[in-house]
């Protein structure tokens, strides 16, 4: 009667599991070494500022308040009724920060720079102040007597909206908030990237300031997509 034994093959692939395994494990620990020494990389802290501020939606980082002066006349029956409304509101100015893509911030290794390409600004509808508005008319008969008055106050209400959105889309309120944008998400990127340790840098750009006769390195960082799985 043969004796009972093994087949030969497991403890053949023993020989080979037992050592793959093991250079598996130091692997592994000399991995978790590297990132508890290091800390974590530039580009995987970017990654996670980038979810979190695509969280916040929309920023708002600059707002101001303007005056409009606005006159409206109307004729009829050969009279003529004027009324001029002061009025004045505030505008906030907003970037929607959901709409800021992956290939939107990207990482420069060779000179340590996170550059960032935001979204345009909105300006929100003018909020108005009803206490500081004032009104002055003319003809008061006429106003009296038809509903010229009620055509006077819509037509200065339009006219005062829109001069206060004109003014707040002029070149030097536009200048100022898109300082007040870079600085505010400048700070989103560059605060945790201090927190962590890293000398990197932050430079953030509106879309039409990568255009024309401006010279960046836009186009020689890596996106974060290509980067960071």
């Amino acid at each position: 009667m043969n004796e009972f034994s093994l087949p030969k093959w497991p403890m053949r692939l023993g020989v080979w599991l037992i050592p793959a395994l093991l250079l598996l494990g130091i692997w592994w620990a000399l991995d978790g070494f590297r990132t508890w020494r290091d800390g974590p990389s530039p580009e995987t802290i970017a990654s996670a500022s980038l979810t979190g501020i695509r969280e916040q939606n929309r920023l708002s980082a600059f707002a101001a308040n303007y005056a409009a002066v606005v006159t409206s006349e109307q004729q009829r029956f050969g009279l003529s009724a004027k009324k001029t409304l002061i009025m004045q509101g505030l505008v906030r100015y907003e970037v929607d920060l959901s709409k800021l893509k992956d290939e939107d911030v990207r990482w420069d290794a060779s000179t340590g720079i996170l550059r960032v390409k935001i979204p345009p600004i909105e300006t929100a509808p003018p909020q108005i102040d009803l206490k500081s508005i004032q009104e002055y008319g003319e003809n008061g008969i006429l106003r009296t007597f038809t509903d010229v008055d009620d055509v006077l106050d819509e037509a200065n209400r339009d006219k005062g909206v829109a001069e206060l959105i004109r003014q707040a889309n002029g070149p030097v309120p536009m200048r100022l908030a898109r300082d007040a944008f870079k600085r505010a998400v400048t700070n989103n990127f560059q605060f945790p990237l201090r927190a962590a340790g890293l000398d990197a840098k932050v430079q953030v750009y509106f879309a039409d300031e990568l255009g024309g006769n401006v010279t960046t390195r836009w186009d020689e960082s890596t996106p974060l997509s290509e980067i960071v799985k």
